[in-house]
């Protein structure tokens, strides 16, 4: 591993509305891993690295939009090991850059603007181009999700349910790879429309569907990289109650799913859930200042 991975934190989270209801929520902190490789994305580019090192390319190239948290971390992590790399961005250049996108221009990252059109295209090809190892949009593929099983490996508790957001699937199909049949896992989808979960876990891990698997997937708060005065309200009742930052795009939306069947009493009194926070917490700086209070 690029960062040192054995001492993921876990915080579990105490008030009254949890006692009432008789539950126990712990989340798994991998947003305090590394303040930039953060989260998920540290394991799902581990496998990518490994096989730069071992093989004969020149670079690394890779695929984002104006708020990815993955070209970011790409971005750094090939500063850290003097790699070349590019990012092909979703979308023309704007006046402005995103923060995400100043972030990764910082570290080195190339960044070169394609339509939509073209960016399909170019993000439908997986091979090898002049030397350059290319790592797909969010580290979709099955390299991604291998890496991203790591995480399990921290885990000691095997029971509990599990939670997590999803984007591409690649995280949720690697902790699918190591979770027990037994121990039910749900994904919060946070794009709106994600109905080809199966389509994805079957390229990922050649297998489309698990009966311990549960998608919730009416917590999108519109789609991708939105949010709702409602969702900034909650990121800040929950930093206020739990000293939890948590991001919009992610992580927020997945915790406000949690709560709220936690409210509405999906569970039984006695359960033990285990949310796990993905990081991107640099993804808050898009928002405007003064909107969250840490």
């Amino acid at each position: 591993m690029l960062f040192d991975i054995r001492n993921i934190i876990f915080q579990e989270l105490s008030s009254a509305m949890l006692d009432e209801k008789g539950i126990r929520l712990t989340v798994a902190r991998l947003d305090k891993i590394h303040p930039v490789v953060s989260g998920n994305k540290l394991f799902k580019l581990h496998y990518f690295l490994e096989a730069f090192a071992a093989g004969s390319y020149s670079g690394i190239q890779t695929f984002g939009g104006a708020f990815s948290n993955h070209l970011v971390a790409t971005a750094y992590a090939c500063q850290q090991l003097k790699i070349p790399c590019k990012g092909i961005v979703r979308g023309e250049r704007p006046a402005r850059l995103s923060h995400t996108l100043q972030q990764c221009s910082a570290y080195g990252m190339q960044l070169e603007f394609v339509s939509r059109e073209q960016y399909k295209a170019l993000a439908d090809q997986q091979e090898r181009t002049d030397n350059i190892l290319t790592i797909p949009e969010g580290g979709y593929h099955p390299l991604g999700a291998k890496g991203a099983s790591l995480i399990m490996d921290s885990i000691e508790e095997k029971n509990c349910p599990i939670f997590l957001p999803v984007g591409t699937a690649t995280t949720l199909a690697g902790i699918l790879q190591k979770a027990a049949a037994s121990r039910q896992v749900t994904a919060i989808p946070v794009l709106k429309g994600f109905t080809d979960t199966g389509e994805r876990l079957h390229l990922l891990n050649g297998q489309s569907s698990y009966n311990n698997l549960h998608v919730w997937d009416q917590y999108h708060f519109g789609g991708y990289a939105k949010s709702s005065p409602e969702l900034i309200a909650f990121m800040n009742e929950l930093y206020r109650n739990y000293q939890l930052p948590t991001d919009f795009v992610y992580t927020a939306k997945m915790m406000f799913a949690v709560f709220d069947a936690i409210r509405n009493n999906v569970f039984a009194p006695q359960t033990k859930l285990l949310c796990l926070h993905t990081g991107g917490l640099q993804g808050n700086d898009s928002l405007p200042q003064g909107s969250l209070i840490f």
